[in-house]
């Protein structure tokens, strides 16, 4: 699931190696994570809106790891 993180990372000047240092993960494991490849769990998720409260204090946690645009979906009747 593709995730708003690296765009956020950018702003606030943290490279890659910056948040694994801060995670206790590779480098591979970050990149992994912010490609949408793997998840960030929970821990994670909490550190990173803690970085942003700051600079961003009514961002939530689905603009930052949930934005998959939905596809429209039209209504149809089912007979």
């Amino acid at each position: 699931m593709k995730n708003n993180i690296s765009k956020y990372r950018k702003f606030l000047n943290y490279t890659q190696t910056d948040m694994a240092n801060m995670f206790g993960i590779s480098l591979q494991a970050y990149s992994r994570k912010e490609r949408g490849v793997n998840a960030f769990n929970d821990k994670e998720k909490v550190m990173i809106k803690n970085l942003l409260l700051p600079h961003f204090p009514e961002v939530t946690y689905e603009e930052l790891f949930f934005n998959e645009k939905v596809p429209k979906v039209e209504n149809k009747e089912v007979k």
